[in-house]
């Protein structure tokens, strides 16, 4: 019995040496991916001024949430150009975006539109973040494998 583990022990040692077997740690790494790569993600793009297109990104954004699971899923919503009145506090859906963050849905401001439109982080909606650029955001964020919608 002990002879027969022994040699089982040599072959499995010289096959993981010449790489027909996986060694057993690197064999369960690879069999437990990352929490991370799991997730699932999607970036919408908001750039219309149209309050209508805003409520279907969010409407899209709800709706990913209820399929994957809210646990499961990373949503960020990117409004530049005239979509970013989407997230100034005068904003027609301000109450939906509210909701939607709260829901940890991540909503981000073009700093570049807010400079050119002459608006500053006070005159957005509490809870959103910023981003320098936002197309640049959006290829930053299918370069990390986000999927891209545009309503």
């Amino acid at each position: 019995m002990k002879r027969a583990l022994r040699v089982l022990m040599v072959v499995a040692s010289t096959l993981a040496c010449v790489g027909l077997v996986q060694p057993v740690e690197a064999a369960q790494k690879a069999a437990k991916p990352k929490a991370q790569d799991d997730m699932a993600k999607v970036v919408i793009q908001v750039s219309d001024n149209d309050p209508g297109k805003w409520n279907l990104a969010l409407n899209n954004a709800k709706n990913v949430q209820e399929d994957y699971g809210k646990d499961k899923v990373k949503i960020e919503i990117v409004a530049y150009g005239p979509g970013l009145g989407m997230l100034k506090l005068d904003s027609a859906v301000a109450g939906r975006v509210s909701e939607a963050s709260a829901d940890g849905i991540a909503m981000v401001a073009c700093e570049n539109t807010m400079r050119k439109q002459k608006l500053s982080q006070a005159d957005m909606l509490p809870g959103i973040g910023f981003v320098k650029s936002g197309v640049p955001e959006l290829m930053q964020k299918q370069k990390e494998g986000y999927a891209y919608i545009r309503p």
